[in-house]
């Protein structure tokens, strides 16, 4: 007796490790996308976050959300079924200066701890119109 309840305690043990559930693996290396240098006016801040459900079950995204209302996140309103793919979008507000922003995805991926995704969001604005100190000005050959 002690025999069978051993086996399938272990049986159970080993069905539950290769069971896998949602799994969510981006595109982009370190979940990053890089802005670069970009100037205001120029670029209308939107970009994507491309992901994979490589999992056995539907990826659910639950929730989006970003450190601040500069960032504005959508998220994929019906589940990601196996082998599919999806897209975050993010649009920045394209404020001059640097771009150092994380949004949270939260969701039913098992490969993250709770389901939690930090993406991330790096470069900086430029405003054309304001001009280096180091630069001379231009001036006029009439003059």
């Amino acid at each position: 007796m002690k025999k069978l309840f051993l086996f399938m305690a272990l049986a159970g043990l080993n069905v539950a490790a290769f069971a896998q559930g949602a799994k969510i693996e981006f595109k982009d290396k370190n979940n990053t996308i890089d802005y670069g240098t970009v100037t205001k006016g120029s670029d209308s801040g939107l970009r994507s976050f491309e992901f994979t459900n490589t999992g056995d079950a539907p990826l659910i995204i639950t929730n989006v959300q970003s450190t601040c209302g500069c960032t504005v996140p959508s998220k994929p309103t019906e589940p990601i079924m196996p082998g599919k793919t999806g897209k975050i979008d993010v649009k920045y507000n394209m404020a001059p200066g640097p771009i150092r922003k994380t949004i949270t995805v939260e969701s039913n991926a098992v490969n993250y701890e709770g389901g939690r995704v930090p993406l991330k969001i790096k470069g900086e604005v430029v405003d054309a119109s304001q001009t280096s100190p180091l630069e001379k000005p231009k001036t006029s050959p009439m003059r």
